[in-house]
């Protein structure tokens, strides 16, 4: 199974989830899609995202969000970055796609590919 992290308005959201549909037809595997600012995840999902990134909560985070500067995250540490994605979903970057217990924040959406190996 396939997961993506997804946000309807977004286009880079949307043409990662082209690629990931035409992987998941290429592999036939099932595809999970989360909307995560209409189901906000919560802190343990967002930490064992970020295991499965091998990334620091900074690189998670849109800090180009006008929520990111009204909080004031820019010295924050992890815990605090994940507890304020929790609590305003609009700050977690996207789209992320999560394959076989490794993640990767498709920007661009070719970086998808390296979690499947392919060119």
């Amino acid at each position: 199974m396939i997961t993506i992290y997804y946000h309807s308005r977004c286009t880079h959201s949307r043409e990662a989830m082209s690629l990931v549909e035409q992987l998941c037809a290429r592999h036939q595997l099932l595809l999970e899609i989360i909307e995560y600012q209409k189901v906000p995840l919560t802190l343990e999902q967002l930490r064992s995202l970020q295991l499965k990134l091998g990334l620091p909560a900074s690189a998670m985070i849109r800090s180009n969000a006008p929520e990111y500067k009204k909080l004031k995250l820019a010295q924050s540490d992890d815990a605090a970055l994940l507890q304020a994605i929790a609590d305003h979903p609009i700050l977690l970057k996207r789209p992320i796609v999560e394959y076989q217990n490794r993640a990767i924040i498709g920007r661009p959406p070719e970086l998808i590919n390296e979690l499947f190996d392919v060119p």
